[in-house]
């Protein structure tokens, strides 16, 4: 594959700071590029995705699913040549582990307040 068929991206987090650029084949799959978040998460920073599933890519106002390649997700490659396609990196939030939501509720029953207005 010849170097000027590659996409250029890169991926901009929620606070501002990019990852990439990086070129990729037209090939390359989401779930590939978020391996690829995954794997360069900036360590300094808390809360990274463990999963892809934890992770959605947004190009153009558009959620990407996993198993579709950049071609098949119609990026504006022709329109930008030699430019850099930005695409926004979402985290979905933590999910409650179910045993640690219930002690959670437990524990608030306990604390509560024992006041009495005469």
């Amino acid at each position: 594959m010849a170097l000027q068929d590659c996409i250029e991206l890169k991926f901009r987090l929620a606070d501002g700071t990019d990852i990439g650029p990086s070129k990729y084949s037209p090939a390359t799959t989401v779930a590939t590029l978020k391996e690829k978040i995954i794997a360069e998460w900036p360590k300094d920073k808390e809360n990274g995705p463990k999963t892809v599933h934890d992770v959605k890519l947004i190009n153009a106002g558009k959620i990407l699913e996993n198993n579709m390649t950049l071609v098949e997700s119609r990026l504006p490659v022709g329109e930008l040549p030699g430019g850099v396609i930005t695409m926004h990196v979402v985290l979905r939030p933590p999910m409650p582990d179910k045993n640690n939501d219930k002690l959670r509720k437990d524990s608030t029953k306990k604390t509560g307040c024992s006041c009495s207005i005469l």
